[in-house]
């Protein structure tokens, strides 16, 4: 039976070194059908990725979003922010997360997978809930990526307020938002990769 271990609180976490996230020279951008296809054939080479999606925020009552306007997918040397405007980028990240036998590794990703599906008509194959990985492992909450940063690296995961809430649907994005969606995939996917180093049989690990 496994320990019930605790979720490190912000107090403990604002204490630690901060993690080393990707620079704009680590980031691509991908918002045209050129870009979508080299994303792709880059993409297909690693075994897994760190994956997240950004909607435009909706703040009025029943009012429903469009989105996810961004994907974002990462692995240990790049992050790829693809925007979903373009028919053939949308076409390219659909195919990406159908993808079979690569992990799509992130948090909270219920709410996710339910708008890929109503907006790029796919459901993603092969998605790892990070969350349910570390339940397995005793702790008894939802960790989120910030927990699992101070778990695992003892570092801590700085992300932006303003970006996190602003218009992801806009066709130029923010040297701002690029660093914070890039950053969201590219620490799921290095929690991926240490959950990895010490599994003990973890399932899609």
């Amino acid at each position: 039976m496994h320990t019930r271990l605790e979720t490190p609180d912000k107090d403990a976490i604002a204490l630690l070194p901060p993690f080393e996230r990707l620079g704009l020279d680590r980031i691509q951008l991908v918002c045209t059908a050129a870009q979508a296809l080299q994303a792709r054939e880059q993409l297909l080479q690693s075994q897994a990725w760190g994956f997240d999606t950004e909607s435009k925020p909706t703040f009025k009552v029943g009012e429903m979003s469009d989105g996810p306007h961004i994907l974002q997918l990462a692995t240990a040397e790049c992050a790829w922010v693809i925007q979903l405007h373009d028919p053939q980028c949308s076409a390219v990240a659909a195919e990406l997360l159908a993808h079979p036998g690569i992990v799509k590794a992130g948090f909270g990703l219920g709410d996710d997978r339910k708008r890929i599906i109503q907006k790029l008509g796919v459901d993603p194959a092969d998605m790892l809930e990070l969350n349910t990985v570390f339940r397995e492992r005793g702790y008894r909450k939802d960790m989120g990526v910030k927990a699992a940063v101070a778990v695992l690296f003892n570092q801590r995961f700085i992300k932006s307020k303003k970006a996190a809430t602003s218009n992801w649907a806009n066709e130029r994005l923010t040297e701002a938002q690029l660093i914070y969606a890039a950053n969201d995939a590219y620490a799921a996917f290095r929690v991926w990769q240490a959950l990895k180093l010490s599994s003990t049989g973890d399932s899609m690990l």
